[in-house]
């Protein structure tokens, strides 16, 4: 294995990460906040991609699709949050994890019934096409690129919003002590729209972003769902700061470990063989992490407060 190699895998796992972030972050606002399951999280991420395909193929703009990425998903959250998850707040867990399964149904069906079975394709915009020299000699895509510097600027927006902002203060308020701030004064059913909003519109647009790296199809967010809850769970449920390490760690070890664990196997097996059981141990690898680090700290790496 080469370092050009190597470098290159890292980053494609940071920008996985990155990708894991945008949807933990919003996945665990709304836990957070509202003590709210939510499985249809992976279809806002799904309703942001097929927004930003059908306005950059109507259009020709991928920038005006990415704008209509936040919108919609952003929008859809907001009449989810006021039809069906409001009714929810006082149910037992089980009532919610039906009802969001329920929305999923609901979303794939109703996206195979405007936009059909086939794929869609988006197509990187002109400005972000092309590839950078790693050292090394390898190339990597100014896109992926891109999509990590994207990222970080969210995780940024995020810590001043979350920690500097009149709404932060009613955000980390509202995961803290939810009666208190409603006998206050905060309208906390306006609170609880505004996060699941804000929380759909960073599911959106991851959905837009990966929709330029792969085809943009019904149920392509529920493969993700899974490993965002892998990131909460990580980094600790209500976390921001958790979740962003959380999905890096993720990222990062899932693409090493495709890479790593076949080229260690051969210590032992034939190639043929160490491939196979290196892709397979390589798709534990991530669940195997999260369970040690739950055996050391049971509510994850930087736990919320009131967790």
């Amino acid at each position: 294995m080469t370092f050009a190699l190597a470098l290159e895998q890292l980053l494609n796992g940071l920008q996985l990460g990155v990708m894991l972030f945008l949807m933990a972050a919003g996945l665990t606002l709304i836990f957070g906040v509202m003590g709210l399951i939510n499985l249809a999280h992976g279809s806002l991420y799904m309703v942001g991609a097929f927004a930003c395909a059908a306005v950059a193929a109507a259009t020709g703009s991928f920038w005006l699709g990415l704008v209509a990425s936040l919108a919609c998903a952003a929008a859809a959250g907001a009449i989810i949050e006021l039809l069906v998850i409001r009714r929810l707040y006082d149910r037992e867990h089980l009532d919610q994890v039906l009802a969001t399964f329920a929305l999923i149904l609901i979303f794939s069906e109703g996206t195979r019934w405007v936009f059909g079975s086939f794929p869609l394709y988006l197509d990187i915009p002109p400005l972000l096409q092309g590839a950078v020299a790693l050292p090394g000699g390898a190339q990597y895509p100014v896109y992926r690129l891109a999509i990590i510097a994207a990222g970080a600027l969210v995780a940024l927006g995020l810590y001043v919003l979350i920690g500097k902002t009149r709404l932060g203060m009613r955000i980390r308020a509202g995961e803290s002590d939810r009666e208190m701030i409603g006998a206050l004064g905060v309208d906390i059913r306006t609170l609880y729209t505004v996060v699941f909003a804000l929380g759909a519109a960073l599911a959106g647009l991851a959905g837009a972003m990966v929709g330029a790296l792969q085809s943009v199809q019904v149920g392509m967010g529920e493969p993700v769902l899974i490993l965002a809850f892998v990131v909460i769970v990580i980094g600790g449920i209500g976390s921001i700061k958790g979740a962003l390490l959380g999905a890096l760690l993720v990222g990062v070890v899932d693409t090493m470990g495709r890479l790593l664990l076949p080229q260690l196997l051969t210590l032992f097996f034939p190639p043929s063989q160490a491939g196979m059981i290196g892709a397979a141990a390589a798709s534990m690898l991530i669940y195997v992490m999260m369970a040690l680090i739950l055996a050391v700290k049971p509510r994850g790496l930087f736990p919320a407060a009131h967790a």
